[in-house]
């Protein structure tokens, strides 16, 4: 359980006020989740080893300003949510490929839902909770089969006889296919095997490249590497050419201030591998 001080660190940083459990609050609540904190691997390419346990990853975003990826974002919700009063189950998920659900890689993504809030739009009061998609929800989804829009984005969300669950299918412009979770619940610890392989393993797409994320209303922030994309309707991109300009972005768009995190001489370094990756795959375009 959050401590009170973490608790409300935690609210200030989202700037919602704490409020009984509701469909209405949990949707300010998720809301601001994705749009305030980042989905960020800056830590990966610094260095910096995280690990899943949930208490950990909502201290860190109560009081350093920091993100992580889904793990560490649905870990720290599911803290705060907890803390809130509301009844929230784990789940493992599995992020693929345009193939279609893939058993190998359930386990790739924490998946959350919250029970007990009927709503007129959704009566079960049954929701599939994720603030660490990066470009995905931007709000609770009922935990219902059907189509819905945040936004400029499309969403397909139906069960999934393959792994006993559901999945989600992403829009056709969004950062991936789909993702399937599995409807029996797990903890925690469930995902530490592959938040290691994930932050280590040189063949993680996470280690290859530098990614920060953000949601809001209207559409989507993504970059990766050096490249800045804004999605509304369509992506709009270009390429950021210094390090002071690239720190800004990452602070003024996604609100992650990296001046804060490390040193000067461990900034450089990750400013001249995170260009060095870039150059690269720039020359492998070509």
């Amino acid at each position: 359980m959050l401590a009170a001080d973490d608790l409300a660190a935690y609210l200030a940083r989202l700037g919602v006020d704490p409020e009984p459990p509701s469909a209405e609050a949990l949707d300010r609540l998720h809301r601001a989740h994705v749009e305030r904190v980042p989905y960020e691997t800056a830590w990966i390419h610094m260095g910096e080893r995280w690990g899943v346990d949930s208490a950990v990853s909502a201290q860190r975003i109560a009081r350093t300003g920091r993100g992580g990826y889904c793990f560490h974002l649905n870990g720290g919700l599911s803290e705060l949510l907890v803390a809130l009063g509301y009844e929230v189950r784990l789940h493992r998920g599995g992020v693929h490929g345009p193939a279609g659900t893939d058993l190998e890689v359930l386990g790739n993504h924490l998946v959350l839902t919250v029970h007990g809030l009927p709503h007129d739009t959704n009566p079960s009061g049954d929701w599939f909770v994720d603030a660490g998609l990066g470009d995905a929800l931007h709000e609770p989804m009922p935990l219902v089969a059907g189509e819905y829009a945040h936004g400029p984005f499309r969403y397909v969300f139906a069960p999934d006889e393959l792994v006993d669950g559901w999945h989600l299918t992403h829009d056709p412009r969004g950062s991936f296919p789909g993702m399937a979770f599995r409807g029996d619940t797990a903890s925690i610890d469930d995902f530490a095997g592959w938040n290691e392989h994930l932050s280590t393993s040189p063949d993680s797409g996470f280690v290859k490249t530098f990614v920060v994320q953000r949601r809001d209303a209207t559409g989507a922030d993504m970059l990766r590497g050096l490249r800045l994309r804004r999605l509304e309707h369509e992506w709009i991109e270009r390429d950021l050419t210094s390090k002071d300009e690239w720190l800004d972005a990452i602070a003024d768009v996604f609100g992650l201030d990296l001046r804060r995190a490390g040193d000067d001489a461990a900034r450089a370094a990750l400013w001249e591998r995170v260009k060095a990756s870039h150059d690269a795959w720039l020359a492998s375009q070509a």
